[in-house]
């Protein structure tokens, strides 16, 4: 999934979900995709409703937290730190799991770089910006 529709990435993690709850295999990004999932049991009922929550629009200016972003990000940054892109995530990623604890808070904190980041890009109509990305993360960490 290179550059999936809305529609794409929801039934993503619908079937990761109902696999998961069959006992099917899961393969490659699903099995990353359900560490996300598992780590947000307030997600759960909603996955087992498809057809409720498949065209359902989350507004942040509602206060509102769209799920499907959020496990969406969760994936992105397990990918990023499994390859190092941008050079040196991992390190940062590393150095937050033993300052957190655990993999979720570390990967929280990753998210809400990440984040700003894309809001950053879109807003500016500019490139994501890496060196921006690992200097929050620095941040993050308590690095000026």
């Amino acid at each position: 999934m290179f550059n999936p529709s809305r529609e794409q990435v929801r039934q993503f993690f619908f079937d990761v979900w109902a696999k998961y709850r069959a006992g099917q295999a899961l393969e490659g990004a699903e099995r990353t995709a359900l560490e996300g999932v598992l780590a947000h049991p307030e997600y759960h009922a909603m996955l087992e409703q498809p057809e409720r929550y498949r065209d359902r629009d989350y507004l942040p200016e509602d206060g509102q937290v769209n799920p499907f972003l959020h496990l969406s990000m969760h994936l992105a940054v397990a990918e990023q730190v499994a390859i190092d892109q941008p050079p040196g995530i991992r390190a940062h990623y590393e150095e937050l799991l033993a300052q957190r604890g655990n993999a979720m808070d570390a990967q929280h904190a990753i998210i809400d770089c990440l984040g700003e980041m894309i809001w950053q890009a879109q807003r500016n109509g500019a490139a994501f910006d890496s060196a921006a990305y690992l200097a929050c993360l620095a941040r993050t960490l308590g690095r000026a």
